[in-house]
């Protein structure tokens, strides 16, 4: 995909979750533009072998850094951390995510916690600080990553749902606020989508695929990135976006009991 339509000025881009599913994908298509990449992650052997091999296909520059994106102060080291490298981030894309599906007790709190400070505290304070140098420079992009599961309140997903409607309010909100300084804000909201991230059996994944009710990471990078060269505020890609969050909303709630009883 080639990335023509962004700011002429645009060289540099950010991804966190770089060096796995949709962010590996995020990360090679800025690096077939020919943009230099910063990619974000906390698995410091898989990020400097992503970055080596990215950087020797495409010829770019591309910087690994390791970090937990779920620490509450992970933003301000990270807008610290580019700052005294010399890197201007150009566009920013929020990527890195977690998932689990269960019901939750209190053995779960941490890891809500940890989801939280990723999906949401993260996400939020690094669309700031980012955001604010691209408004003094006039120009720059943020890309969000929520989820179609933002219009599915659903048990078993419960913080991951709701993690995902704070996020696509909070960028609809904030690109209001930004556009007038020549910064788009774009949130994202997919349907389902082949990564490991769901923990699908590789059978399921692929059968999915085939049938086109779960869609490939490239596909959904493609017109996820379409759609923030546009400034496009709210994407769903997905024809699944149409139906169920509708479909299931007309469930009443003994249908919902019943399901969720038989597949907890």
């Amino acid at each position: 995909m080639k990335l023509k339509k962004l700011n002429e000025n645009c060289k540099t881009a950010l991804v966190t979750g770089g060096c796995s599913g949709m962010g590996l994908i995020y990360a090679r298509r800025f690096c077939e533009a020919g943009f230099d990449v910063v990619i974000v992650s906390n698995r410091e052997k898989e990020l400097q072998e992503t970055a080596e091999a990215l950087s020797a296909e495409f010829s770019v520059r591309v910087i690994p850094h390791f970090q937990d994106l779920s620490a509450q102060d992970a933003a301000e080291r990270l807008h610290a951390w580019c700052a005294e490298q010399g890197i201007v981030v150009d566009v920013l894309v929020n990527n890195a995510g977690m998932f689990f599906f269960k019901e939750l007790e209190a053995a779960d709190v941490a890891r809500v916690g940890t989801m939280m400070n990723l999906h949401n505290l993260t996400v939020v304070k690094s669309s700031i600080l980012f955001g604010d140098d691209m408004k003094k420079r006039g120009y720059g992009y943020i890309l969000n990553m929520s989820s179609m599961a933002a219009k599915l309140p659903t048990p078993g997903i419960t913080v991951y749902a709701a993690t995902k409607a704070f996020l696509k309010s909070f960028g609809k909100s904030l690109s209001f606020e930004m556009r007038p300084y020549g910064v788009g804000v774009t949130t994202v909201c997919p349907a389902a989508i082949a990564t490991p991230l769901y923990g699908l059996r590789k059978d399921l994944l692929e059968l999915g695929v085939k049938t086109r009710v779960i869609r490939t990471p490239e596909w959904l990078v493609d017109r996820a990135l379409r759609a923030m060269a546009r400034k496009r505020r709210i994407v769903r890609p997905g024809f699944m976006n149409l139906w169920l969050p509708a479909t299931l909303a007309l469930l009443p709630g003994k249908a919902e009991d019943a399901l969720w009883k038989r597949f907890k």
